[in-house]
């Protein structure tokens, strides 16, 4: 059997130190609370969006106990901007159970019993919270290492995972995951990637395979899934009408229909009834004989 392909770690870690990504705020803290909502926030949202949402949930909640007593409605309401909303329920939730417990657990196999947290976010609050040597795989590290070790873009997530646990070097375990990330960010990218700039590069299967034809790499453009008009589009519609009311006001349905979509008509009925009991199962909204507001 061949040997596995190993990753330079000394020369990866040492690019990070010079290079990564180190003056976003959540590299600063190892606090569980402010690594969650980060980790929850950068699910499906990009780092520039994030920013200043980072910063202005902590302070309207600055802790598990300050958002386990918040109302639902108010965390809802502050979320706004960040789209895929249920994340702001899930967040609540779990702030319930931390204060409960004391905080939040430190095995990825516990935190993935908590709302909302799949198996890259309880790694990585594993890794950067509890200081844990546990090998996370995000789109980024998923190139990098299918590019370094298979000469594959893209590797499935387990085949990732596969990859990744065996060469995580102990005790640097934050830094290995934290540099994996920031290289496929910043030089491994998907569509333009430097590989003259990589510390992987002498190593790296893919750029080994084809060097003239890597350096002039560039992936096919492929256009972003439609959004506007789409199921998600009127949920956010929706959510977003009910933020602007007054705490505790609500919206009948005949109101509540032509504010998420202007061709709105009696036909469309049975369609937001539908988008509303799915937003219900999902703690985004109430209904009543009153009509329809945020929890």
């Amino acid at each position: 059997m061949n040997a596995p392909v190993a990753i330079d770690a000394v020369s990866l870690l040492r690019w990070y130190a010079a290079n990564g990504r180190h003056a976003l705020p959540w590299r600063s803290t190892t606090d569980p609370y402010t690594v969650l909502v980060s980790e929850v926030m950068l699910q499906q949202t990009q780092v520039d969006r994030v920013l200043p949402k980072y910063h202005q949930f902590l302070t309207a909640f600055p802790t598990f106990a300050a958002l386990a007593e918040a109302p639902l409605a108010e965390v809802i309401r502050c979320w706004q901007g960040l789209g895929y909303n249920r994340r702001a329920v899930n967040l609540h939730r779990i702030a319930r159970v931390a204060a409960e417990r004391g905080g939040l657990p430190a095995d990825p196999a516990e935190l993935r019993r908590l709302p909302g947290i799949g198996v890259y976010t309880a790694a990585a609050i594993a890794s950067f919270a509890h200081g844990r040597d546990v090998a996370m795989v995000d789109t980024n590290i998923r190139r990098v290492l299918g590019r370094a070790l298979l000469g594959d873009a893209a590797p499935t997530d387990a085949a990732a995972r596969r990859l990744a646990a065996p060469r995580l070097p102990p005790g640097r375990g934050r830094d290995w995951n934290l540099a994996l990330m920031d290289l496929g960010a910043m030089v491994c990218t998907a569509r333009a990637p430097a590989c003259s700039a990589c510390p992987l590069a002498q190593s790296c299967v893919w750029n080994a395979a084809a060097p003239r034809a890597l350096r002039e790499f560039r992936a096919p453009y492929r256009p972003a899934e439609r959004f506007v008009g789409s199921r998600r589009y009127y949920r956010g519609r929706i959510v977003d009408a009910l933020r602007a009311l007054s705490p505790g006001a609500s919206l009948s349905l005949a109101v509540l229909g032509p504010a998420a979509r202007p061709d709105y008509d009696d036909a469309q009925e049975p369609w937001l009834a539908d988008l509303l009991a799915a937003l219900a199962r999902d703690g985004l909204v109430t209904l009543d004989e009153q009509g329809v507001q945020l929890p």
